[in-house]
């Protein structure tokens, strides 16, 4: 008889009976064990991304809406520069500012009087503007990696853990002649656990990432639409100011 054989014997012959979660996971064999393990690890850091994710967004959206609201009051950009900069910030926040910056550089000796140098400002802001984003976007993706990932993942693994029940327990059936629920049961039912535990893991994932990514995109279209936004006013200001000199972004 092969050591198999004999492993899968003793897990007939010594099977406690309880169903349970914990008792499924005690009795099963080391190999799903470490399948379920895996799985328990994905499913819960999964879950750890999703709330970490659904705050963030949440909170990055109500805080874009408040300076959104502030930016269209009617406050000098300038005033409004000054007041957010020592304040908490946020991705839209940095853009903004990375904007302003770029532009009060530009303008440091007066406003171009030249459209080449006017049009070559107004890139220098689109591209300080857009670097803000991507990387703001970027930190904004950790962890979607992962969520995509396990979605992909952990229906395979957890079928791994399936097969390898149902071998154990066929294995068991074929040493001991007995296909009695005593010998069965215990490779069946650490297979159908880790199924389960496969889907736990997989179904939140898949779903979260979808929402999340889509939720993503449209914060990212709302900065593009800010950075365009916030360039047609400095274009519009290089258009009434040509030629004076000011600086003041009205």
């Amino acid at each position: 008889m092969t050591d198999r054989a004999v492993d899968a014997v003793e897990v007939g012959a010594s099977f406690s009976g309880d169903m349970s979660m914990w008792g499924l996971f005690m009795e099963a064999d080391m190999i799903v064990k470490i399948v379920m393990m895996i799985l328990i690890f994905a499913s819960v850091w999964s879950w750890t991304i999703i709330f970490e994710k659904r705050g963030t967004l949440k909170r990055l959206n109500k805080r874009a809406g408040k300076f959104e609201e502030a930016f269209w009051s009617g406050e000098s950009l300038d005033k409004l520069y000054q007041r957010v900069k020592k304040g908490k910030q946020d991705p839209m926040i940095k853009t903004f500012c990375s904007g302003m910056e770029e532009w009060h550089n530009g303008v440091a000796g007066g406003v171009p009087a030249k459209e080449s140098l006017q049009a070559s400002l107004k890139q220098r802001v689109e591209r300080a503007m857009s670097i803000v984003i991507n990387k703001e976007t970027n930190a904004l993706e950790r962890g979607m990696t992962f969520l995509a990932s396990v979605s992909s993942t952990a229906t395979f693994i957890g079928l791994f853990g399936t097969v390898w029940g149902i071998m154990t327990s066929f294995t068991a059936i074929a040493s001991t002649n007995n296909t009695s629920l005593a010998v069965v049961a215990p490779g069946i039912a650490e297979a159908l656990f880790a199924t389960a535990l496969g889907l736990v893991a997989a179904i939140p994932a898949v779903i979260s990432y979808n929402i999340f990514t889509n939720g993503l995109e449209r914060y990212a279209d709302r900065l593009d639409a800010f950075t365009s936004e916030f360039t047609a006013i400095l274009s519009r200001h290089l258009d009434t100011q040509e030629g004076t000199g000011k600086r003041k972004v009205a």
